[in-house]
């Protein structure tokens, strides 16, 4: 434990200036009443960049061309997508591609790969984001796989990750959700470590052993120092993404949250 307090030290003395944004989830219930009011308080915040999830799918290219401009006036930019199986399918993508366009993405993340089993599953799921990292190269867009708890239980004797990062091309982000990964057991600092420059977004979830993923980032358990040490040094992390999923007043949290990240960037 004696080399704990020094690399924290050594990681608030040198941490690089990575933009923070929000995961829009954080914000659901506000987006669904009034996306425009929603990124307007987002930016107001502090947030650089956002993140939209899955029903940005259902907007049509007009509508996101007038959420592109509000982002444009607010100085905010959305760098990436959050994206659940129809963004997948063959007609989905070539939507998700207009829409990320549009919006400046730089990359089309895969929530979940849904019900996988066995090792051949997940093998399945490395082939399937490599046959999209394929389509989608040629257009300067990339895509991703963001991890929750399943996939750091052992199957068959190895974790999903590992066979997702294994099987996967090199500019396949591992995005990484810092609390889900905690939670499981796995050690955020050794994955990106053990993966350079492919941690390149990471979701700042925290969580607490008393109290679970009910808390504000910078409260809980999770070694943040550590991790931004790690993933400014050797992940190749181009933005980072807060995200709280339980707290009933939205956007107050989502400022405390930024609040908290000030202190320990500071």
């Amino acid at each position: 434990m004696a080399g704990t307090v020094p690399l924290a030290a050594r990681a608030a003395a040198f941490f690089k200036d990575v933009p923070v944004g929000l995961e829009l989830y954080s914000v659901r219930t506000e987006l669904s009443k009034d996306v425009f009011a929603t990124l307007a308080q987002v930016a107001k915040a502090g947030y650089k960049v956002v993140e939209f999830y899955a029903p940005y799918l259902d907007w049509t290219p007009d509508t996101v061309r007038n959420i592109r401009k509000a982002l444009d006036d607010a100085g905010v930019k959305c760098l990436s997508t959050h994206n659940n199986g129809p963004s997948f399918t063959e007609d989905g993508l070539k939507k998700a591609i207009e829409l990320n366009q549009i919006l400046g993405s730089k990359y089309v993340i895969m929530a979940s790969a849904g019900r996988v089993t066995g090792l051949d599953g997940w093998r399945g799921v490395a082939d399937r984001l490599t046959a999209i990292a394929d389509t989608l190269r040629p257009l300067g867009l990339g895509t991703g796989y963001h991890n929750h708890q399943p996939e750091w239980a052992m199957v068959d004797g190895k974790r999903p990750m590992d066979v997702i990062a294994a099987g996967t091309p090199k500019d396949v982000v591992l995005q990484l959700d810092v609390g889900t990964c905690v939670e499981a057991g796995a050690d955020p600092v050794a994955w990106i470590t053990a993966n350079p420059g492919r941690i390149r977004s990471i979701h700042c979830k925290d969580w607490s052993r008393g109290r679970g993923y009910a808390i504000a980032f910078g409260e809980g358990d999770v070694p943040w120092p550590r991790i931004f040490d790690a993933a400014e040094s050797a992940g190749g992390v181009e933005y980072y993404l807060i995200e709280q999923e339980e707290s009933p007043d939205q956007i107050e949290m989502a400022q405390r949250c930024f609040a908290n990240w000030k202190k320990l960037r500071a």
